[in-house]
């Protein structure tokens, strides 16, 4: 495994968190949307700045829109390009819930941390929780800055630790303190404590 949550977030999508779906009809997700907003064509397509004709040929499948056309699309409509090609859920599921006991969750040990995955049991998650075990005590433990897609939140349970970003002063915190960022942007954490810092990790899969 890397030195990085990376290789988590990996580990998540290839036990199923990472749904791909089927292939759909553009045109009618479009007019679904666009109905779900009780929008006219007129006036879907100046939320979007389209032509009036463009929208009308993308929702009966006469025309492939660009990139361009699909961002002024997803913008207009309020969603992420993505939405645009993710059918609506039919069954929404109501209700779940995965219990892990103390010490019960999948480890995946590193050189700078030993993280314990956490409701590993449940599949199609929206966020990847895990509590990790700092290891590193200094940056040079590091290969350069971890970065992956979506947003993540960090939560000190022991210990004092020193956040690294790429943007930003680094910052030590201690129990209780907490941190959301987006982790995109270049980040490390290593303990300054004397033992192990302990620290909640929460990371979006979207």
């Amino acid at each position: 495994m890397s030195k990085d949550p990376k290789s988590l977030i990996r580990i998540a999508r290839e036990n199923g968190d990472d749904h791909i779906a089927e292939p759909l009809d553009l045109g009618q997700r479009v007019r679904e949307l666009r109905k779900e907003k009780e929008w006219t064509l007129e006036q879907a397509a100046r939320q979007a700045g389209l032509a009036r004709s463009t929208l009308s040929k993308i929702e009966n499948g006469q025309m492939s829109p660009t990139y361009d056309a699909l961002k002024k699309l997803a913008v207009g409509l309020e969603i992420s390009v993505p939405q645009l090609f993710t059918p609506p859920q039919q069954e929404k599921v109501n209700g779940r819930m995965a219990v892990t006991r103390n010490g019960e969750g999948q480890s995946h040990a590193t050189a700078t941390y030993e993280h314990e995955l956490l409701a590993e049991n449940l599949t199609r998650k929206k966020m990847l929780p895990y509590r990790a075990r700092v290891r590193a005590r200094s940056m040079d433990e590091f290969d350069g800055w971890v970065r992956h897609d979506g947003e993540e939140f960090l939560y000190v349970l022991t210990g004092v630790v020193r956040l690294y970003t790429e943007f930003y002063e680094p910052v030590d915190m201690r129990r209780g303190d907490s941190a959301y960022y987006d982790s995109t942007m270049g980040h490390n954490v290593i303990s300054i404590s004397d033992e192990d810092a302990m620290i909640l990790w929460v990371t979006s899969l979207g």
